[in-house]
């Protein structure tokens, strides 16, 4: 059996399957039972749906109780790796996707979309953008045999610049684009889908930890929680497209538009952080999955604020959803990719 098989699951290694099935499903249960999806929409307070935010915690909080703060310590290790991986995601990766959006829906499509949904869109591009991956990244650094413990400090500090930086460069990026903030729902986004199930997590671990001292309990407990985590995405994948189906209907052509944008800003975004590696001579272990944790998005809180600031039914949310299709296919492309160059960096 294969490398990539044995370090995937069927559920990730397939995700961009389960993701257009559901989004078939949700087309046509929107065009047959309208209404429930309406009713649904209803249980919301303070522009959070209640529904959703049940099915985006199940995605988050999995993934949220493998973060390991304790990590950090070792850090000094490899400083080369974290100072790459820092540098994409908080100071390159959500302008780059901000300027792409721009260039894409305010002047390559101009013709094709209107103002107010080329607006849209490029708010799903600042959130997906801005939004680091937490929990694939795992995924990608074992399937180019990444060290395991350099991605959980990535990972880890990552997550807690996000509670700082997320909101900030959100609103800042969506102002520049002349896109109203909704400070308030924001932020509440923030502290609902990053701090609470961080914080959720952090406690988890302990709990855990406390019984047994193993990490492997810990591996274990996300392992059996995983199926739900992947569920929870499916679900809102269907919700959102049950909203979307009129849209997609008039417009099939939609999806392709705006994978177009994030297409460009995963390889682009890739090569950079890549070649920064080889320049920098970082060991592949360290390099591949300081690259593929840049390029990879958190789209499950891209998600989650996309439908809190915008709506279940807005643009930027189906471009959050997007995002999700194309990412499995185009991060297993890199990891073939990286696991074909590997020569080419040091191996100690």
């Amino acid at each position: 059996m294969s490398t990539e098989n044995n370090g995937i699951g069927i559920f990730e290694k397939w995700l961009s399957l389960w993701v257009t099935l559901s989004i078939v499903l949700g087309i046509v249960l929107g065009q047959i039972w309208p209404d429930i999806f309406s009713l649904l929409t209803s249980f919301e307070y303070a522009h959070v749906n209640f529904v959703i935010a049940v099915l985006i915690w199940a995605m988050v909080y999995p993934m949220m109780v493998s973060v390991d703060f304790g990590s950090i310590r070792h850090v000094a290790e490899q400083p080369k790796g974290l100072f790459i991986t820092l540098v994409i995601n908080w100071l390159i990766k959500p302008f780059t996707m901000a300027a792409l959006g721009v260039f894409f829906f305010k002047f390559l499509f101009i013709d094709l979309i209107t103002a107010p949904d080329a607006d849209s869109y490029i708010a799903g591009l600042i959130l997906l953008g801005a939004a680091p991956c937490t929990a694939m990244v795992f995924v990608w650094s074992q399937l180019t045999r990444g060290d395991a413990n350099y991605t959980l400090v990535q990972v880890s500090i990552n997550d807690l610049v996000m509670i700082f930086a997320y909101a900030p460069i959100v609103a800042v990026l969506l102002g520049v684009t002349d896109i109203p903030v909704p400070w308030g729902t924001l932020v509440l986004s923030v502290v609902l889908y990053v701090i609470v199930p961080l914080l959720a997590g952090v406690v988890t671990r302990k709990i855990i930890l406390s019984t047994n001292r193993t990490n492997k309990a810990i591996s274990n407990f996300t392992a059996a929680l995983k199926p739900f985590s992947i569920l929870g995405l499916l679900a809102t994948v269907v919700l959102l497209f049950g909203f979307q189906g009129n849209v997609i209907l008039a417009n099939p052509t939609l999806i392709i538009i705006i994978a177009i944008p994030l297409l460009v800003q995963s390889y682009g975004i890739f090569a950079v952080a890549y070649f920064a590696a080889w320049f920098m001579r970082v060991p592949f272990r360290i390099a591949a999955p300081c690259a593929l944790i840049g390029t990879s998005n958190f789209f499950e809180l891209a998600v989650a604020v996309a439908i809190g600031l915008f709506g279940l039914n807005s643009g930027a949310a189906l471009t959050t959803v997007v995002g999700v299709l194309v990412e499995v296919p185009v991060m297993l492309s890199l990891v073939a990719l990286a696991n074909r160059t590997q020569i080419y960096f040091p191996r100690k």
